[in-house]
């Protein structure tokens, strides 16, 4: 085994161990993962964008006993390949593509404005506050239930299904979190079910929101089923909410880790944000692991797969590569260019990347801005335990 995915010394800090990897070869048998893994950015782009490995997880889907969890799996976007992808893809993309980034970026702003104020009060109050809890948690489920159209009255329910759900695809998973996983499912796709029901009733008063256009949206005769519906929207909620939680907790703590360029960022938010929202997504990823499949006969950095087999992307190592990043270890909030595989690559690349970017870019502008002399509240705040998607408990912080 190359590394021991469930390790706290290997989770605080993976990244040497991934150089090491690196120093030796593109690609490692992983006895523990069963399977392969890429670490050089060059292995992990090319599978990524090879069509000879797909995202196909037959042997990975879980037992009958978890209906819900598998009708959102087999119905996903990114759990297809051509010609479904396409097809879905094609649709989702129309739908997403009718101004949702542009209409809501004035009102992310806001919302974040308002909550690093929240952050800024309990600071005063009480000395510190968990940054996580005012606003790198609670800002992407917002966004996400404002572009979906959800009522209020079911967003406090959003996180935790999120979060149940998506522990679904970390590995030793025990059986009371796949349990937990499949009620938040199934809670979530009967949420879901009567919302397009309610916007399918009365399509003459089509609503703002991607639910209604993801209801209307026609390509020829074809259309979403109810069931790809759901999926797509439970799809945004996970990859929408859990990534973007990470990228800023994980790039909040990098920052204030790095005070040269939390200050870099102080001093010029309006022209650093975009480019730091790149740098923290490629600093410390927020997702570290990407499974694909071998569909035909391929070789990936002179490592044969047969098809059917597995190979697994390692994102956190091919961010930190010296051969496409100079200083790959250094944090620099005006890096550019910046090629990192973050979103995705090839046909799988985040349909919801740029949402994404504007939230993250309005946190940032938001915390520099009316908290310039924000700091850590203790010197290693508390990590997650689980490896693919990387983040941390809290960031208690004080200014």
């Amino acid at each position: 085994m190359v590394f021991d995915p469930s390790d706290p010394a290997f989770l605080a800090d993976p990244y040497p161990t991934f150089a090491a990897l690196r120093e030796r070869g593109g690609v490692h048998w992983h006895a523990g993962l069963g399977m392969p893994v890429a670490v050089s950015h060059a292995a992990c782009s090319r599978v990524l964008r090879d069509r000879s490995a797909g995202r196909i997880w037959v042997d990975r889907e879980p037992a009958a006993a978890f209906p819900a969890f598998n009708m959102l799996h087999r119905n996903s976007l990114l759990e297809n390949e051509p010609p479904r992808h396409t097809r879905l893809r094609r649709l989702v993309s129309a739908a997403f593509g009718r101004g949702h980034t542009e209409r809501l970026r004035p009102w992310v702003r806001s919302l974040a404005d308002r909550m690093v104020a929240d952050l800024a009060a309990a600071i005063a109050a009480d000395g510190r506050a968990d940054l996580l809890t005012h606003l790198a948690a609670p800002l992407p489920v917002e966004v996400i239930a404002q572009l979906l159209g959800i009522p209020a009255e079911d967003r406090p329910r959003l996180q935790p299904w999120s979060n149940a759900i998506v522990k679904m695809y970390e590995y030793g998973l025990p059986a009371e979190g796949a349990a937990a996983a499949e009620r938040a499912a199934a809670e979530f796709v009967e949420c879901l079910r009567a919302l397009a029901a309610a916007r399918t009733r009365d399509p003459r008063e089509p609503g703002e929101d991607l639910i209604s256009d993801l209801v209307a949206v026609r390509d020829g005769g074809d259309r979403l089923s109810d069931d790809e519906l759901v999926g797509t929207a439970v799809l945004l909620l996970m990859a929408g909410h859990e990534a973007t939680v990470n990228v800023i907790g994980n790039g909040v703590l990098a920052l204030l880790r790095h005070r040269e360029q939390w200050e870099r960022l102080v001093a010029d938010p309006e022209g650093l944000a975009d480019t730091a929202v790149e740098e923290l997504i490629r600093f410390d990823a927020p997702l570290q692991l990407f499974e694909r499949t071998a569909t035909a006969p391929t070789a990936v950095d002179g490592h044969e797969l047969a098809p059917g087999q597995k190979i697994a992307v390692l994102l956190g190592a091919a961010a930190r590569d010296p051969a496409v990043f100079d200083r790959p270890d250094a944090l620099d909030v005006g890096r550019s260019p910046n090629p990192h595989l973050g979103f995705g690559a090839g046909i799988h690349y985040c349909v919801g990347a740029p949402l994404a970017r504007v939230e993250i870019a309005a946190a940032l502008t938001a915390l520099v801005t009316r908290l310039p002399g924000l700091r850590l509240a203790v010197e290693d705040p508390p990590r997650r335990p689980e490896f693919v998607m990387r983040g941390l408990r809290e960031l208690p912080v004080t200014a």
